[in-house]
């Protein structure tokens, strides 16, 4: 996180995100679960009306608002669910927020460098959130929290959790990483996630940001650079990294889920990823583009409607 720049490109038009806001704003029963840091409900354009809490260890509202913890999961927060007209992005205001935390309020230190500013958690804590999750009536669940702790290839209480995902088809959204790596991790390469690498404002995979074949197959790039939010005291903010890029994705799905409520979880995958499309050899996935997205479902639902009634 840092200072907002005087100029940058919209990020909304980079990935031609601003088309499907212009069709809706979202619909209160497409939920959007949240794991990250706790958030500052209420907050002037962040209004607290669409955004619910699952009781957990950790408290969906900041205790202090200097907090990384808070700042980091309001600026996530705001991307999503800022009010349209304010200057966070605002993708999807109107959708249903789901707020589990899974990292504590424990340092003041809220200008940390974006490759080492997500937040941690054990395996085991990431998977008792997305069940959590779940449970609670999430859609689509954006992480962007880094793991920790040993035997990170054994997790396999947090491979049954995105299973489980799977099986209800709950869309899993997460942050590939700031770390430079070139590879996966048990989230980035599990089949049902889709990993999102982040770009600068001209759509170049950002030097810091991990990317990887598993990365390149099922995952996209999004903007990660400059990109303008609000910070926990409401005042705007610009955000950078890979946990600034996956909302873009995740509000994009929830987008349309509220346009075309029947789609299949598959389906939005598969037009947001455009899988079919890939070249297999290379390691940087391509750009989100929303509008497509939209009109690739637009067309099917078209014609199975069309082949329903010939």
């Amino acid at each position: 996180m840092k200072d907002s720049p005087r100029h940058f490109l919209d990020p909304l038009d980079l990935v031609k995100l601003r088309d499907v806001m212009n069709l809706t704003s979202g619909r209160s029963e497409i939920i959007v679960g949240l794991i990250d840091g706790p958030v500052a409900i209420g907050m002037p354009n962040l209004p607290s009306k669409n955004i619910r809490e699952v009781p957990g260890p950790v408290s969906g509202k900041c205790a202090s608002g200097s907090s990384a913890a808070c700042a980091h999961g309001t600026l996530v927060a705001s991307i999503l669910a800022a009010e349209r007209g304010s200057a966070a992005p605002a993708i999807c205001p109107s959708c249903t927020l789901l707020l589990r935390p899974i990292f504590e309020e424990t340092t003041s230190d809220t200008h940390a460098d974006p490759a080492q500013s997500a937040p941690t958690a054990t395996p085991g804590k990431l998977a008792e959130a997305i069940v959590d999750c779940i449970r609670y009536g999430a859609r689509v669940i954006n992480l962007s929290a880094a793991l920790a702790g040993p035997a990170l290839n054994n997790a396999r209480e947090l491979e049954q959790a995105l299973d489980f995902a799977a099986i209800k088809g709950v869309v899993i959204v997460a942050a590939a990483g700031n770390q430079a790596a070139v590879g996966s991790s048990i989230i980035t390469r599990h089949p049902w996630v889709i990993p999102v690498a982040a770009c600068d404002t001209w759509g170049r995979p950002l030097h810091y940001s991990n990317l990887g074949s598993s990365i390149a197959k099922r995952g996209v790039s999004a903007p990660g650079e400059n990109v303008l939010s609000l910070s926990s005291d409401g005042k705007p903010r610009t955000f950078a990294g890979t946990s600034a890029a996956a909302p873009f994705v995740t509000g994009t799905i929830a987008l349309l889920w509220s346009e075309f409520p029947n789609a299949a979880a598959s389906e939005i995958v598969l037009s947001v990823t455009q899988a079919q499309k890939r070249r297999r050899t290379s390691i940087v996935p391509p750009l989100l583009d929303a509008l497509g997205s939209y009109r690739s479902i637009q067309t099917k639902s078209s014609s199975a409607f069309r082949t329903r009634y010939q």
